[in-house]
């Protein structure tokens, strides 16, 4: 068990440190004027150039060509640029776009590449396409190839334009004069899987945050003090941000975000008691939290006639994401804090955790693989080994609770150890790397 403990905190730890926004959204923005469509199309372009299927791809350093891609990033833009001519058509080809039934090849006017970062993170190209409508065309239809990610959609120059997330699948027809746009509920409605999906799978920065709140006290009244706060904040400045009146650079909010993880890991470690001043320090944190929200809903876009839906079903969203990941870890701790408590069998929780750290480590081999990796954006070790690590630190805590505390000392302690760690790579990397 030990062993088990080791190896899935192993992989956790592995798997958190790498970058948590690698795999982007390519958004593109088009109108259709004077008989032609025009599109603006921005895009990370050096994984297509490299032939990597991103459906349901996070990181791109999780692919077999991770190093192609590395090396694409390090050109310059001349160099790329004179890759990309010989490469586009046939990227371009992958992108189905028809007016009235009919196909309409893509053909690229012009391309904007930008200078050479850092390359193991994302660099956005701009691709100016055209196609010519066919006569008395009223409607067109889009089509996104899942090996390309997934794509931001939004009509411009026209009242009610069409906003919409593909992932390999058709826009279905778009009115070219405009009304495609959802009204409030579907807004409200298409916004909460956006939402949800920022906190699970993709948000492992708020994930980790979230479960810092979680492992200080056994007790329910700390939590919720502590999330209602969180709450509060980082609904605030997710609406001002998405409102463009207040916009902080990633390079501030990103390693403040890592800070704020650390700090309420390491203050679970020295204290188990919820302080005045944790509620409002997390307040604070939580208006951080809230402006790394808005620049992913900044990025997304919200449709001007439905903003305050759109706003809320993301916020909603995230909710729900945040209270799965709790549910999640009240569920798999509680027997162990019930042990702790005497309320429960040493026996009965050692049986249990023990059953659990095996079935947790036998799913992350059987079910790994490219389904799951395609539906969760990661392979199945990455989400169920944490959870093994997790059931053996709560079978230790049963086996231990002769001990004093043995849930705070062999739970609670250890994982806010484990975040720290995590939170503190991420701080250093977010600065200095």
């Amino acid at each position: 068990m030990i062993r088990i403990f080791f190896m899935a905190m192993a992989f956790w730890l592995q798997a958190l440190t790498a970058s948590a926004h690698e795999v982007q959204s390519a958004i593109a923005d088009f109108v259709t004027q004077n008989g032609q469509l025009r599109m603006e199309l921005r895009v990370g372009i050096e994984p297509l150039m490299a032939g990597v299927n991103l459906d349901g791809v996070m990181d791109t350093n999780e692919t077999a060509a991770s190093d192609d891609i590395d090396a694409l990033r390090a050109l310059e833009p001349a160099a790329l640029q004179e890759r990309l001519d010989a490469r586009l058509p046939g990227i371009l080809s992958k992108i189905t776009v028809t007016a009235n039934g009919t196909a309409l090849p893509l053909s690229a006017t012009d391309t904007t590449i930008p200078p050479v970062g850092n390359v193991a993170l994302p660099r956005e190209s701009q691709l100016f396409l055209t196609a010519d409508l066919p006569d008395g065309a009223q409607t067109l239809e889009i089509t996104w190839p899942a090996e390309y990610g997934s794509l931001i959609l939004r009509q411009m120059g026209v009242e009610d334009g069409y906003t919409g997330y593909l992932a390999g699948e058709s826009s279905g027809p778009i009115a070219i004069q405009g009304g495609d746009a959802l009204n409030g509920w579907q807004t409200f409605a298409a916004y909460i899987p956006v939402g949800f999906e920022h906190i699970l799978p993709m948000g492992l920065d708020h994930i980790l945050f979230v479960l810092g709140l979680f492992f200080l006290s056994t007790h329910l009244r700390p939590l919720l003090w502590q999330i209602s706060a969180f709450t509060l904040a980082h609904t605030v400045t997710l609406a001002l941000g998405a409102l463009g009146y207040v916009t902080i650079p990633g390079s501030i909010v990103e390693p403040i975000i890592a800070a704020s993880i650390v700090y309420v890991a390491v203050e679970n470690i020295v204290s188990d008691k919820l302080h005045r001043w944790r509620p409002l320090v997390i307040f604070v944190f939580g208006l951080l939290h809230g402006l790394g929200f808005a620049s992913v809903l900044q990025e997304f876009g919200l449709p001007q006639d439905q903003f305050v839906a759109g706003l809320i079903g993301f916020n909603v969203g995230v909710e729900f994401g945040q209270l799965t990941v709790i549910a999640i870890a009240f569920l798999l701790v509680v027997m162990a804090q019930r042990v702790d408590k005497g309320i429960v069998d040493v026996r009965t929780g050692q049986v249990v955790y023990g059953v659990l750290a095996l079935s947790f480590v036998a799913l992350g081999w059987l079910l790994n693989g490219p389904a799951f990796t395609e539906t969760m954006g990661a392979g199945a070790p990455v989400f169920l080994l944490p959870l093994a690590a997790l059931s053996v630190l709560c079978l230790l805590a049963a086996s231990n609770v002769d001990r004093l505390h043995a849930y705070r000392r062999f739970v609670a302690t250890p994982a806010s150890l484990a975040i720290a760690a995590v939170g503190a790579y991420w701080f250093v990397e977010r600065v200095f790397l």
